[in-house]
């Protein structure tokens, strides 16, 4: 079938084109995509990308299932979701799905683009009005939920949702400071909330980003400076806000390889960082930071478990816990992309998505 879709030129560029789409395979499914999120990692990995159909958050209904398939059926709503297990693999058989060593995806042949192959962000390729995808990728929608909200389930909901909940493990009645009100940040404050932190502390520059921060249920905000190196001042203030000992937990949410080791300078003695951004340059440490007895953590994609996690997700949008309508704040038809990625640079929205029809 014939596609629209978000195209990289392997050149550090992109168009939207259209491209061939075939028929699902054994164990792939045919989705016809409604929304896809626009995330910061859509242009992070933009330069280092070949040619190939982007965006790695989605939602929309299966058109068809290949040989096997078990999990959906054609006329299902589905999200789609990145973390695809084996089940298998040493990573899958110890409860680490979300970094499984064998990975299932589609071939390239399954797209074609000027009589040539291309592959798809994450395996997915969201940015498309069609996609081929493994049958791991699908989660069956239960919940009436709109597109533009189910999207983001797949990626930024889920990072900061797990980060939480799966890998700081946050308790009630605890104390975290959240650094970046961005889209992953304010799904990480959701997420703290939800656990049952009472005092969670967003630290941003951009006023407009705490604003959004206030709503989705940070009790207290800093407003950083860019002239506050490593974020040691703002660290002070998270101390003073916290009897002076500092967080249970803190997040980093920034996508700044220089801030990565920020959330050790916002915790407590024995207190946990997690350092959600996936930061791998090589940066300059400061070892005094991890005293003492402090657990600094890098989770991928919050140690999602797609059978375990986004079930949950799913009851807490329905019980109205996950506000993901209003952190969605701008919908972008696929060809202005270039005003949604305009738009997120600015801090503009708290999250912008493509409605694709």
């Amino acid at each position: 079938m014939l596609a629209t879709a978000a195209i990289t030129d392997g050149k550090g560029h992109y168009r939207i084109d259209q491209l061939d789409v075939g028929d699902p395979r054994a164990g792939e499914v045919l989705v016809e995509i409604k929304a896809s999120g626009v995330c910061h990692t859509d242009l992070k990995l933009l330069p280092h990308q070949p040619v190939l159909v982007m965006g790695h958050e989605g939602a929309g209904v299966v058109l068809k299932t290949g040989p096997g398939v078990t999990r959906v059926s054609a006329g299902e709503r589905v999200l789609l979701n990145w973390a695809m297990p084996c089940g298998n693999c040493f990573a899958c058989r110890n409860g680490l799905r979300n970094v499984c060593e064998n990975k299932p995806s589609v071939p390239p042949e399954r797209f074609q683009y000027k009589s040539h192959p291309i592959g798809q962000s994450f395996s997915l390729g969201t940015m498309s009005t069609a996609t081929v995808v493994p049958e791991q990728a699908v989660i069956r929608i239960d919940v009436d939920i709109p597109w533009t909200s189910a999207c983001i389930l797949g990626c930024c909901v889920m990072t900061g949702y797990g980060s939480v909940v799966n890998a700081a493990k946050v308790e009630p009645g605890s104390s975290i400071a959240v650094i970046g009100a961005g889209a992953v940040g304010l799904c990480t404050i959701q997420a703290a909330r939800i656990a049952g932190a009472t005092t969670i502390i967003a630290i941003d520059v951009n006023p407009q980003k705490l604003e959004y921060a206030r709503r989705f249920g940070a009790t207290h905000t800093i407003l950083a400076t860019p002239a506050d190196t490593g974020l040691l001042v703002a660290a002070q203030q998270v101390k003073a806000l916290t009897d002076n000992h500092g967080a249970d937990y803190a997040f980093e949410s920034t996508s700044q390889p220089s801030l990565c080791c920020s959330p050790l300078a916002m915790v407590r003695n024995g207190g946990t960082a997690i350092q959600i951004s996936g930061t791998e340059q090589t940066v300059p440490i400061d070892m005094e930071l991890f005293e003492w007895d402090k657990t600094y953590m890098n989770p991928l994609y919050g140690k999602c478990v797609p059978e375990r996690d986004f079930p949950k997700l799913l009851r807490h949008y329905q019980k109205k816990e996950l506000r993901l309508d209003e952190l969605v704040t701008g919908v972008y038809p696929l060809h202005e992309l270039p005003k949604a990625f305009e738009d997120m640079l600015a801090g503009k929205n708290a999250k912008a998505v493509l409605l694709m029809k």
